[in-house]
């Protein structure tokens, strides 16, 4: 699972079969201590209560496409989780 946070949303004008009702987010990419983290993507919002300003959780690839229901849909990341918090050891380095 990646982390990332919400910061804006996509409106399709044409849906592919299987997708209707699948709000789509663009997220930002964040490493461990919530930085940013790459480019901005296009996420699926699978948990469908997913908003601008959440961290939250995502997958790529096949995962993301067996996230959604139907699955296998043709999604290259899908949101899967909204993060309550974040802890990390004193023992985790840079």
């Amino acid at each position: 699972m990646l982390l990332g946070k919400v910061i804006g949303t996509v409106v399709p004008c044409v849906r592919y079969t299987g997708l209707e009702g699948v709000k789509f987010l663009i997220i930002q990419p964040l490493d461990k201590n919530r930085k940013p983290n790459g480019e901005p993507l296009v996420a699926a919002d699978a948990v469908a209560m997913a908003g601008v300003g959440e961290i939250i959780y995502y997958e790529g690839g096949r995962e993301a496409a067996l996230a959604l229901d139907p699955w296998f849909v043709p999604v290259d990341h899908t949101i899967i989780g909204i993060v309550d918090g974040v802890h990390l050891s004193s023992e985790v380095k840079d």
